[in-house]
């Protein structure tokens, strides 16, 4: 059999197991989509570490099980839920992990990472009664597209900020940052040349940006060539399966658990409701098929994390970025866990992109996910557009997908009780908007606990 041959059999396969024609995708497109997206999230790889290992973690036993769990889910995202959305340790939950819990209540590593692992199996019990699902379904159309919009303006934020363009102030809060400085030059050069491909239609636009950004990084000193090309993975034995079940029944355990729970659920279904309305997946009554599949990657990937050694595994909004670039179907997923397979012995290499090269594809990204706000009513019904409203600009501002969802789905319940429209929300709303004024009270009532 020839090469050729070969490969339209492979070609023919990935059409009827990811239904490329029925998604108006191509092969070409997908796989580009995939590389994308892990280009604009492979910073996770290095920056994991560093944060969990300030909690007394092996540095490089954390980055093998980093990557490790971001194949795993990624792949049961790819396979299963046939979505192109991938998964890896989360930031935010890798903060919260190391400087709330380990630093901030005095416990070991080991009980973080339990509480993680216990997490995630009520998670996959979630996944399989359809809390999750019912959660997902339950938001408002008009909610999801300002979901979506939010997190284009979260996405940009993060680009702006890694890329030196936008800094901390602690007069304004934030401030312009050092546009003379060699960081904010390669970001701004960055913009220019992926602006100007995507103005020509060029496909691939994104990719090309950040192989072009990165090699004029290296002109500039900014990005040095790797001194190696190959490297073996650092040993898990110093992390993986290290529970500690003596405290399991404890006060400080249900909030740790409680936490991680909460902010991985939210982070989850904001990210694929932004996502996948951008990415116009949503059918008429703005559900997500398979989504139950897209959620259980999330458990999985968490269980296995805590297990390998990390902390808790959720999907990336990073993932906008493959769907920017033509991304429909687990193809782009696959191709991402590929990638992911490669910088577990090609670390040197995916390490030498600066976050200057990412920077410019995060902020058009957030330029794409704007779209939906041209559906959005401002101006009629005020219990959907002050909600929208909330929802769009807590994102950014409180630095957190979830905080945004918090502040849309309260406000909306809220106003529509007020406004004796009280009939038309769900009861999955009503018991949510009460989980969600809990959640902030709680830590109120536990002060002084810990």
């Amino acid at each position: 059999m020839s090469n050729n041959d070969s490969l339209v059999k492979t070609g023919g396969f990935l059409e009827r197991f990811f239904q490329l024609k029925a998604n108006n995708t191509s092969v070409r497109t997908e796989v580009m989509a995939g590389i994308t997206t892990f280009m604009t999230m492979a910073y996770i790889i290095a920056v994991n570490p560093a944060i969990l290992s300030d909690a007394g973690i092996d540095k490089g036993g954390v980055f093998t099980a980093t990557i490790l769990s971001s194949i795993i889910a990624t792949l049961v995202m790819a396979l299963y839920a046939k979505l192109p959305f991938a998964l890896a340790p989360g930031m935010g939950l890798n903060a919260y992990f190391t400087y709330s819990v380990v630093i901030g209540m005095g416990v070991s590593w080991q009980f973080a990472l339990t509480a993680v692992f216990i997490e995630g199996i009520i998670f996959l019990v979630f996944s399989f009664l359809g809390v999750r699902e019912k959660i997902f379904n339950s938001i408002p159309l008009t909610l999801k597209k300002a979901v979506s919009v939010g997190i284009g303006l979260f996405i940009c934020l993060i680009g702006l900020i890694n890329g030196g363009l936008v800094v901390a102030n602690p007069d304004t809060v934030l401030g312009l940052g050092d546009l003379t400085s060699l960081g904010a030059i390669l970001t701004l050069l960055g913009l220019i040349i992926t602006g100007t491909l995507f103005a020509y239609k060029v496909r691939g636009s994104l990719l090309i940006g950040i192989i072009a950004t990165t090699i004029i990084g290296i002109i500039m000193g900014i990005a040095e060539l790797p001194s190696s090309v190959f490297s073996l993975p650092p040993s898990l034995s110093e992390v993986a399966f290290k529970f500690e079940w003596t405290n399991v029944f404890t006060f400080k355990m249900l909030i740790a658990v409680f936490t991680f729970l909460f902010v991985d659920v939210f982070d989850t279904v904001g990210t694929l409701v932004g996502v996948a309305s951008k990415a116009n997946m949503l059918d008429e009554e703005g559900r997500l098929p398979r989504v139950e599949r897209a959620l259980a990657a999330d458990a999985v990937g968490t269980v296995a994390g805590a297990c390998l050694g990390t902390s808790t595994v959720t999907t990336y909004v990073e993932s906008a970025s493959g769907v920017a670039e033509g991304g429909r179907t687990g193809l782009t997923a696959l191709t991402t866990a590929g990638m992911f397979i490669l910088a577990l012995f090609f670390y040197p290499i995916f390490g030498i992109i600066p976050p200057q090269a990412t920077a410019p594809a995060l902020v058009i990204v957030g330029l794409f996910m704007m779209s939906p706000i041209k559906e959005i009513d401002l101006g009629k019904d005020y219990t959907e557009a002050i909600p929208a409203f909330l929802t769009i600009v807590m994102m950014p501002f409180a630095y957190s997908i979830a905080e945004g969802i918090v502040f849309g789905m309260v406000s909306y319940v809220v106003l529509k009780v007020l406004n004796g429209k009280a009939k038309t929300v769900s009861i999955t709303m009503y018991i949510l908007a009460v989980l969600f004024i809990f959640r902030t009270i709680l830590p109120l009532l536990t002060e002084g606990l810990f």
